[in-house]
């Protein structure tokens, strides 16, 4: 690959609403922009989607701006790197840090496939020209009111933030309105232990899945609820590697894993879990991080590949965002969205708005 310069942005973008979990509230969204641009001009972007503070993952937006700068550029010889699969290799020795590697992999991903003039789904080997929407309702939405507007988009799933004993009156709030909403649940490990029967108790609700019910990287309690409930166990944040995928196929913990690039660490190992779950039977879907069209672009030829078999996170661009940083927005039409065929991750990134949000930059070059 022809790379020559790379530089870092950070940004920040009001929401139109507070995204509220259990864990805290976003009143706006920090990510990292990282552009890469060969000799002869042509640009791949990429987005690093951690939060500002630690309560998803341990990284942050300032931890993962650190290791990008100071530890991974430095060490970045890029004559070695014929593809992206071999950015996994060079930044092998970093322990973590998936977000901060995930961003910068996806800008040499996006730059790959414009130098190769194909759409990065179709480098990737995606087959959907289109993939199915997913709407996600945090706590400060107004649930119903939210829910009639987006089923008239043609949204057909939706995952509800939930707080602990209060699940079962949200969803029946929702079912005596739209008794036949396909309805998930995600609980970003807020169960314990001494919970589990009361989990196991909500089987009756006949969601279709309930997502992270317990702590990352506790598979074990998974699996003993796995055991005991028809509904389905979704594996999000313990899902880091394909390590940790193998793992939880083999040890029974889940009926359905949640691939999130930047969770993973990158498209290299997106791609390879998705590969593992598809061997062994077992669906995916493509989460989201409440992230910008960028990062919407690389999901959305992800989610074209044959696995993802249920709508994942995938919205339009102005469901979380007054402006997003795209020329064009992403739109969900008739619950679908269009995956981009155009080179790369296939949409324009709106240069001069997104210099005008940048709050921080970092340029680097190579010869």
């Amino acid at each position: 690959m022809d790379i020559h310069r790379l530089i870092l942005r950070k940004i920040s973008l009001p929401l139109r609403s507070p995204f509220v979990t259990h864990q805290g509230k976003l009143h706006e969204r920090s990510v990292i922009i990282i552009e890469v641009s060969d000799h002869q001009g042509l640009k791949g972007y990429g987005e690093v989607s951690a939060f500002s503070t630690p309560f998803y993952t341990a990284e942050t937006i300032e931890t993962a701006w650190h290791v990008l700068r100071d530890i991974i550029l430095p060490h970045l010889d890029v004559q070695h790197i014929q593809e992206p699969g071999d950015f996994v290799r060079i930044t092998s020795f970093i322990q973590g840090n998936q977000m901060a590697k995930a961003g910068l992999e996806g800008a040499l991903w996006d730059l790959c496939a414009k130098q190769s003039n194909v759409s990065l789904a179709k480098l990737i080997g995606g087959t959907r020209a289109s993939v199915k929407a997913g709407a996600v309702l945090s706590l400060s939405d107004s649930i119903t009111e939210d829910i009639n507007r987006m089923r008239q988009s043609g949204y057909e799933r939706y995952k509800l933030k939930v707080e602990k004993g209060k699940e079962r009156d949200k969803i029946k709030q929702i079912q005596s309105v739209e008794p036949n909403l396909g309805i998930m649940i995600d609980a970003n490990g807020m169960y314990r232990e001494e919970d589990l029967d009361y989990l196991i108790a909500l089987d009756d609700l006949g969601l279709l899945m309930i997502e992270q019910p317990f702590e990352p990287g506790d598979f074990y309690l998974h699996k003993l609820a796995q055991e005991q409930m028809n509904t389905p166990i979704c594996l999000d944040e313990s899902i880091t590697s394909l390590h940790d995928a193998k793992q939880a196929i083999e040890l029974g913990s889940c009926q359905v894993i949640n691939i999130k690039v930047c969770r993973v660490g990158g498209l290299t190992a997106a791609l390879n879990i998705h590969d593992h779950c598809q061997s062994n039977g077992l669906p995916v879907w493509c989460g989201g991080m409440v992230e910008t069209g960028i990062a919407k672009a690389h999901n959305l030829a992800l989610a074209s590949l044959p696995n993802f078999t249920i709508p994942g996170d995938l919205s339009s661009s102005d469901r979380y965002f007054y402006r997003d940083v795209l020329k064009e927005p992403i739109e969900v039409k008739d619950g679908q969205i269009s995956v981009p065929a155009e080179n790369g991750i296939g949409v324009s990134v709106d240069e001069s708005y997104l210099d005008q949000i940048t709050v921080q930059s970092y340029t680097w070059e190579w010869e």
